[in-house]
């Protein structure tokens, strides 16, 4: 309790700070740097304010407790202990609600997303789980009313992908999927299995956020930039236009081809959202590797390497490993109902930001 309050003193110094710089007159002739302090207030008014209400309910509280022991009349008593417990259950209210909003936001969560699946380990049946995995993403963006679009795949000749690329768009898409990025391993008989046994295959699920014009910074000079002709379905004016587009990264050899879109300025300017959105996850998973050194556990990490996930078609189970949350009705799951997860999945990662922000 003591580091929450030690905490909330700091916040609301660092917030008359603010104020006070916002005073000054360099400040004011710049607007640049008035605008970032404004908003910086505007972020914490509500913690503020929430703060100032807790202290001044908390004096009343110690009052009425006061007047309550020196009280002699028996309806005057109830009447204050009536009081007293109003007012301790608007503290605990105003409590809950301060730690919330102490918990540090990611500014990427109202973004859209890009999801990109990979099939691991398991050959042809971690094509066909890819493809499982993709139409589960689609079904729950649907249930969402979110759009959900393939901009890039490369199939399998077994009715699975090598990879795919996703893009979901909807408000507050990347703060619910972004907990799905990391390795999902399913365990069942093959379809391309003739004698009934159990194979255990993988893909690998990277969930990042589409930026904003204003946010890509891509030097082209680093770019390779070819416009090729599209393939599969389209129609004939996909067939005969060069119209897809494909971008490499020189420095990392990152690549991408694009041909969802009907122009190839189109089509390059997503490629390059998407490789954009690549390098800049690489840069989150770098800062949450030096992060998860200093704590026993991310929940949020987004580290594609980890194993998340275990879809049992057998047991008819889902388990999460990062929180140990099992569903055991897997077709469900499959059809898209993903909230159970990842509502338990927000619970730790909030509860486990809240003690890193409150240490």
């Amino acid at each position: 309790m003591t580091n929450l309050f030690d905490k909330l003193d700091k916040v609301v110094d660092h917030y008359n700070e603010i104020e006070r710089q916002m005073a000054e007159p360099e400040v004011l002739a710049d607007h640049t740097r008035l605008t970032e302090l404004a908003q910086e207030r505007m972020d914490l008014n509500e913690l503020v304010e929430t703060y100032q209400q807790y202290t001044q309910l908390r004096q009343e509280l110690a009052q009425a407790e006061e007047m309550s022991a020196a009280e002699e009349d028996e309806e005057m008593a109830a009447l204050a202990a009536d009081e007293i417990e109003r007012l301790a259950t608007q503290l605990e209210r105003l409590e809950s609600r301060m730690r919330s909003l102490l918990i540090p936001k990611d500014p990427r969560d109202d973004k859209n997303v890009f999801i990109e699946i990979r099939a691991g380990t398991g050959g042809d049946e971690a094509g066909i789980f890819a493809g499982d995995l993709l139409r589960m993403y689609m079904r729950y963006a649907e249930a969402r009313r979110w759009k959900a679009e393939i901009v890039d795949e490369n199939e399998t000749g077994v009715g699975g992908y090598k990879e795919v690329i996703l893009a979901v768009k909807g408000r507050g898409a990347y703060s619910r999927l972004k907990y799905e990025s990391g390795v999902h391993r399913v365990q069942r008989v093959p379809q391309t299995e003739s004698q009934g046994r159990i194979h255990t295959s993988a893909a690998t699920v990277a969930v990042m956020p589409e930026l904003d014009p204003v946010d890509i910074t891509l030097d082209e000079k680093e770019l390779v930039i070819t416009a090729e002709f599209s393939s599969g379905p389209g129609g004939q004016h996909m067939q005969k236009n060069a119209t897809a587009a494909r971008v490499v990264h020189k420095p990392t050899g990152m690549f991408v081809k694009i041909q969802s879109e009907r122009s190839l300025s189109q089509n390059k300017q997503l490629a390059m959202a998407i490789i954009q959105a690549r390098l800049e996850e690489m840069e989150q998973e770098k800062q949450s590797s030096a992060e998860a050194a200093n704590r026993k556990a991310q929940v949020g990490s987004g580290d594609r390497s980890e194993k998340i996930r275990t879809y049992n078609y057998p047991q008819s189970r889902v388990t999460d490993h990062r929180v140990g949350f099992t569903s055991y009705n897997l077709p469900v799951v499959m059809d898209g109902d993903l909230d159970p997860f990842i509502d338990a999945l927000i619970l730790a990662d909030e509860a486990e930001k809240l003690a890193a922000a409150t240490e």
